[in-house]
């Protein structure tokens, strides 16, 4: 700013206008209006108009938004104290949280909590104390996956456009396998065949990519989220995982999406029985909306870093873990997993039903509250139909429904309303949303 300027001259009064003055480009907005007030699955932009919330921001507020207990319970926090830093001082709302991860986390024995601020810290604090823990150096990763926008995130995650172009070069020993999305499966599109071939590419993979004992960590989401909501076959993950543990290789579940209710249990993880994960990341709705992450583990595989190898200055921030404490205790009273669970069969339920009807539906699948739908030109060759889901979107928020698209190739909405939608809410918001698909369809005939 020249001294001539004051900053009345260069702040424009619309708001679109500021965001092009002074937000960098990369910073994308779906949805192009500018929110003003918000609270539970309901959002009121700057000039009032009302929209129901389908996107939760990004699978971040599964408890609501402004939750009037967790409002609380930061502004009792905040009359204490703000900031300590782990590394300074101990605080009872870090070792509280660390302890209440420790209880609720599906992972077997002796566990211990890592605080961070976002979901790709967590995976990258996650990574550093798998290659502690066994000395080695590389990482498999898979296809579809997202794990967050930092270099190494970007080096795990598959989805090349906008996530990684212009952005390398990447983090080395970095291994890409199939997931075993049956959908577009290269191997079989029958569950079994899925996921048999889906593991044995990683068994193959051990001969012709990488020795099984040079690598540290598999990190996989039970439900990939930015990749389109995509759930494997029952038996994919125990399969994988025991791979894993016949080689000596830390199995990571990055539950930054599908955790805290949203798959219609605390984790995604909690619906394989016995899958024992050697380490979960989780993120997004822990805090409600603010900034929080953790890292939860076996005891002895979180304790293999030397002493000052793990934190950073903001990580269980005292307000952010308040919430967190917060958004636990509210979703074990009132059960919103199994809420979820009911918003996921009416969701996968409608959809299907309108698939029927709409060709260009390629495919509706979901874990829990965890819905998507998939939209291709063509049900035999599956050719992507991203335009429909532009379009949809467009139509979604002039009706008044805030949404979010997901998939490589952008032909995925995916749901996230918050839990604690009403019924009335939650139909109200399908009927527009059919209503967006149906138009849309007519439209690019």
């Amino acid at each position: 700013m020249s001294s001539a300027q004051s900053p009345t001259e260069v702040q424009p009064a619309n708001w679109l206008e500021r965001r092009n003055q002074f937000v960098p480009k990369g910073v994308s907005v779906q949805n192009p209006i500018c929110i003003s007030k918000a609270e539970g699955a309901r959002m009121w932009d700057s000039e009032g108009r009302e929209y129901l919330d389908f996107a939760g921001g990004i699978g971040c507020l599964n408890v609501g938004s402004a939750n009037p207990e967790v409002v609380e319970a930061v502004k009792a926090q905040a009359e204490q104290f703000f900031h300590t830093c782990i590394h300074v001082t101990l605080n009872e709302p870090y070792l509280r949280l660390a302890e209440e991860l420790c209880r609720i986390t599906p992972i077997a024995g002796p566990l211990k909590a890592l605080l961070a601020n976002s979901g790709a810290e967590a995976v990258e604090n996650a990574i550093k104390v798998a290659k502690s823990y066994t000395g080695r150096k590389a990482v498999i990763a898979f296809d579809y996956a997202f794990h967050g926008r930092t270099t190494l995130g970007m080096s795990l995650t598959s989805k090349v456009h906008p996530y990684k172009a212009g952005f390398g070069p990447f983090v080395p020993e970095i291994y890409r396998l199939p997931y075993a999305n049956c959908y577009r499966c290269p191997f079989g599109q029958t569950p079994d065949a899925c996921s048999y071939e889906c593991v044995d590419a990683m068994v193959k993979a051990f001969d012709t990519y990488v020795d099984a004992n040079d690598v540290a960590a598999v990190i996989l989401e039970p439900v990939q989220g930015e990749g389109g909501f995509i759930v494997p076959p029952p038996d994919y993950l125990p399969r994988l995982r025991e791979v894993c543990k016949t080689r000596g290789i830390v199995f990571i579940v990055d539950e930054v999406q599908s955790g805290f209710g949203r798959t219609g249990r605390m984790f995604s993880t909690d619906h394989y029985e016995g899958l024992d994960p050697d380490i979960i990341v989780m993120a997004k709705s822990m805090g409600a909306g603010l900034p929080i992450s953790g890292v939860v583990g076996k005891a002895e595989v979180m304790d293999s870093t030397e002493v000052g190898g793990l934190g950073g200055t903001y990580g269980g921030n005292p307000l952010a873990a308040a919430a967190a404490l917060k958004v636990i205790e509210i979703m074990e009273r009132d059960n919103l997993s199994a809420r979820a669970q009911v918003m996921g069969d009416r969701s996968l339920n409608h959809f299907r039903q309108l698939q029927q009807e709409i060709e260009c539906i390629g495919d509706v699948r979901g874990q829990g509250a965890m819905v998507a739908v998939e939209f291709v030109k063509d049900r035999v060759t599956k050719e992507p139909y991203p335009e429909v889901v532009a379009k949809v979107s467009k139509k979604c928020l002039e009706k008044g429904v805030i949404t979010v698209k997901a998939g490589v190739y952008n032909n995925v909405l995916r749901l996230l309303a918050p839990l604690v939608i009403t019924d009335e809410e939650l139909n109200e918001g399908l009927s527009r949303f059919t209503e967006a698909i149906r138009e849309s369809v007519v439209e690019l005939a």
